[in-house]
């Protein structure tokens, strides 16, 4: 067994983002199509002889116990018998509470890699419902699928063959959105019992970026401008470089497009500057996660 596994941990966007109807527990229930990308933390976690260390090269993460990473640890060595401590060093590349599912993708590579270190002693379905606990899209994150349909909470998933690798450029505002704060002035803009349909969608019907940009939406667009402003404004800039697809990922606060060439993205990319937020080239991925 290694002493030491590295792994790379990805941010993925929400092509679109429905939010079907919220449930007497509360929680909302969504139709969602993840995409993930080639931006990515680097996750390393070294066996110790015992608790759950955390080192990160960002300040933006708030305290270790409520870490997605640290929580995985801790219900894996739980699972495992602890019979050993691990210290988990992350990378930070995605920014932190921007509706990337940074959080969750560190947490996803945690659960591989302490297993690693343990002998993959939790079996893989097992695995999965350990990272439903976590966070609604930390399975997809687990999983090596690059595009999928997700629905209920966004836990329940499934893989799609994915599209062409496409330059996309996302935009990091520099303030964040919770989404807690988010759901509930989607909530507050909605009656009590609003509930919607979900859309009668198959794998055909998302093969192609056209067909994709013809369905592209999120929910949450109109209620997070409406209360943050300036990500309206940098959502028109950004769709103003003419992509194929331009939208806000989750809750927010980041927003992405995807674009024909590398050229038209790099050129988009000169043309915003650094006026409305970090600026991130990256790609959607057309297969498994490379290895580190």
């Amino acid at each position: 067994m290694p002493d030491e596994v590295r792994l790379r941990a990805h941010a993925k966007v929400n092509l679109f983002l429905r939010v079907l109807g919220r449930e007497a527990d509360g929680f909302h229930s969504i139709e969602t199509l993840f995409c993930r990308t080639s931006l990515a933390d680097e996750v390393t976690v070294e066996r110790t002889p015992h608790g759950v260390e955390l080192e990160a090269d960002s300040d933006a993460l708030g305290p270790a116990a409520e870490n997605l990473a640290v929580r995985a640890a801790q219900l894996v060595l739980g699972a495992t018998g602890r019979r050993f401590g691990v210290r988990i060093r992350l990378a930070k590349r995605i920014p932190v509470g921007a509706g990337l599912g940074g959080g969750s993708s560190d947490g996803a590579a945690t659960l591989v890699a302490v297993n690693a270190l343990a002998g993959n002693a939790v079996p893989r379905h097992e695995l999965l419902q350990i990272a439903a606990r976590l966070g609604s899209d930390v399975p997809f994150l687990l999983s090596d699928a690059a595009l999928a349909l997700a629905w209920g909470r966004g836990d329940r998933f499934m893989r799609l063959d994915p599209l062409p690798a496409a330059p996309i450029l996302i935009v990091a505002p520099p303030r964040p959105v919770g989404t807690a704060e988010a759901y509930g002035w989607l909530d507050a803009a909605h009656h009590a019992g609003f509930r919607r349909g979900a859309l009668a969608l198959d794998a055909p019907s998302l093969a192609t970026w056209g067909d994709v940009a013809r369905m592209a939406g999120n929910d949450f667009e109109a209620v997070v401008f409406e209360h943050r402003p300036e990500l309206r404004a940098a959502f028109e800039a950004l769709a103003g470089t003419h992509p194929l697809v331009c939208r806000m990922s989750g809750s927010g606060s980041a927003l992405f497009a995807v674009y024909r060439s590398a050229r038209d993205r790099d050129d988009a990319a000169m043309q915003l500057g650094r006026r409305h937020g970090t600026v991130l080239p990256a790609d959607t991925l057309a297969g498994p996660p490379p290895p580190v």
